[in-house]
Order: C-alpha cells, then sequence, then structure tokens
C-alpha cells in the first residue's frame, strides 16, 4: 500500500436513528483503511441523491437495511491519498471521481475499478454529481435497447439523470421527447430535445410533438400515475422503464430498474467526459453547502423543484 500521511480520523456525517433531517450530524470518524481494489480519497465534494435521504428515513430498510450509525453518501470527487492492495490504476495524488462508500466524509473509501480521471477543466462539484446519474443513464438507454432515428419519451426530463440519458440518447442519434415545466424547456431544446409541458394532457402533446412518427420507448424517471398511459402511447411495456416508480410498474408489467455494476460506472463516466471534451456536458450544480449543513441538503432534496444535483463540500 501507499499513502500520504492521513489523519486517523477526520469529520463525517452520520445518523443514528431513522428520521428527520436533524438526525444527521457532523461527529469525528476513524478514516477507513482501503482494502483489497480500493482507493482512500480525500473527498473534495460529495453528491446528495434521493437515496441517501429514504435510506435516512427509513423508507429502504426492507432493501437497504444500514448499521447505525450509517455515512450516507454514493458518490464524490477527490485525491486518491492511499490505495489498496492490488490496485495499480491509480497512483496517490491523482485527481479522480465515481462512486463511493460513505462519501459525506473528509476522508472516503471507492472501488479503484469505477472511478475517472477528473479533468482539471471539469469542476469537483460538477464531477462529483456524475457518477450515479451517467451509470443510470446508460443502463436504462441499453436497457431500451433503442436504435438511431426512433424516438424516447423521456418524462421528468430535468432531472439529473434524465438530463443525461437526453444528452447520450441524441448523441446517439435518438429522438427525444421530454416532459418538463415550462422554465426547463428552453434547456431541453439546447440539449437537443423537444420539449413538452407535463401535467393534464401531457400525452395529447406527446402525440403532437411527434409529429405522426410512433413513440418507440418511455424512460420514465419522475411523475406519478403515468406508466399505464406510457404502456398504451408504446402498444406495451416491453419498452417502457422506470427508475422511480417500482410499485406502479408491477401490476404494468413495466421493468423497474436499480442498481448498477462497476462496467456501467465506467461506462457511464466515459460518455460523460466524452460530451465535456466535446464542450456540450450539460450536468447542472443546483447548489453546494458546507458537509456540516448535510440536514439543510436533505431538505432540499426531499422538497425537490430544483434543476440540478445538491453537492457537499467538506
Amino acid at each position: 500500500m501507499s499513502d500520504l500521511t492521513v489523519p486517523s480520523t477526520a469529520k463525517a456525517v452520520s445518523f443514528s436513528a431513522y428520521g428527520e433531517p436533524v438526525e444527521l450530524r457532523l461527529t469525528d470518524t476513524a478514516v477507513p483503511k482501503p482494502g483489497p481494489g480500493q482507493v482512500l480519497l480525500r473527498v473534495a465534494a460529495a453528491a446528495v441523491n434521493p437515496l441517501d435521504w429514504k435510506l435516512r428515513r427509513g423508507f429502504m430498510q426492507a432493501v437497504f437495511p444500514v448499521e447505525f450509525p450509517h455515512i450516507p453518501g454514493l458518490e464524490a470527487a477527490g485525491t486518491v491519498v492511499a490505495t489498496g492492495p492490488g490496485v495499480d490504476s491509480w497512483q496517490v495524488g491523482d485527481e479522480v471521481f465515481g462512486s463511493a462508500v460513505a462519501a459525506y466524509a473528509e476522508y472516503a473509501l471507492a472501488e479503484a475499478a469505477t472511478l475517472a480521471a477528473r479533468p482539471a477543466d471539469l469542476p469537483v462539484a460538477t464531477a462529483a454529481g456524475l457518477p450515479v446519474a451517467a451509470e443510470t443513464a446508460v443502463r436504462a438507454l441499453g436497457l431500451l435497447d433503442l436504435k438511431p432515428g426512433e424516438t424516447l419519451l423521456v418524462h421528468g426530463a430535468a432531472g439529473s439523470v434524465a438530463t443525461l440519458a437526453v444528452q447520450f440518447a441524441v448523441a446517439d442519434g435518438i429522438r427525444v421527447i421530454g416532459t418538463a415545466g415550462e422554465r426547463d424547456h428552453q434547456a431541453l431544446r439546447e440539449l437537443g430535445a423537444v420539449p413538452v409541458l407535463y401535467g393534464d394532457g401531457v400525452f395529447d402533446r406527446v402525440r403532437e410533438a411527434a409529429d405522426g412518427q410512433p413513440v418507440a420507448a418511455v424512460l420514465h424517471t419522475a411523475g406519478d400515475g403515468l406508466l399505464a398511459d406510457s404502456v398504451a402511447l408504446v402498444g406495451g411495456p416491453e419498452r417502457v422503464l422506470t427508475i422511480s416508480a417500482a410499485q406502479e410498474a408491477g401490476p404494468l408489467g413495466v421493468r423497474f430498474t436499480s442498481g448498477g455494476d462497476a462496467a456501467g460506472a465506467v461506462e457511464g463516466l466515459s460518455r460523460a467526459l466524452a460530451l465535456h471534451a466535446a464542450g456540450t456536458l450539460s450536468a447542472p450544480v443546483r447548489t453546494t453547502l458546507p458537509l456540516a449543513d448535510a440536514p439543510t441538503a436533505h431538505r432540499l432534496s426531499e422538497q425537490g423543484g430544483g434543476r440540478g444535483k445538491i453537492v457537499l463540500l467538506p
């Protein structure tokens, strides 16, 4: 193992009981040591995801039980400060980003195989918010198996996952119609999508936007009660996919996808970096907050309504 001088303890945010954001507390915690295939990061930025507050509230106990105290955080950008056995892809001092474990902290572990080098001109806050959304977008598009020239409808197209899915799909030659509030329509146009206002009558507006062409598939990222009409729109459940409505999906035969793998994580970051290199990547950051303000970050995430990732800066 190679390493730099790393403290034995550092600041981290954790919760020791399910409940409100006030359960999140900044404490001194032992700095973990990287195991085989892992690196230790000095975290520069850690993004907030809906799963984080759902875990804190106890909504996911049946699927993702946690041990207390639990440090949230699924993704980060930072500097490699130590490498575990078998890691030769990264060196101490490398600037990286990707999936991480317990990332609401000054130091966090990450699997070396899921990381990517962070370009100097990619801000740490932007980089920290990319891994989960990019992997999910790649996984969803892969499952839908669209071909160039086909039309994809994306519900909740202004969200973080959907924003990347739109960009990846457009880059693949897929025509995209995206539902969103009017304030986000110009942003969707700039990404190459046809925006449609969500709400009552949305499917009539989608058909009008399709201009006589069939909608081949639907990616549902947000919104209630949309799956049945989505199935009717494409003629069956096979090419309707949701990342957010598992209970609604089941009775309709619609696929729900959650969780990915290292290969998908690497592909997602690779695709995002290709867009960045081309100067076209759009990955908004809604706000940045100090690590100690994690309760505020969770409140904002639960409220929804904002565009872009909420990012904590240790």
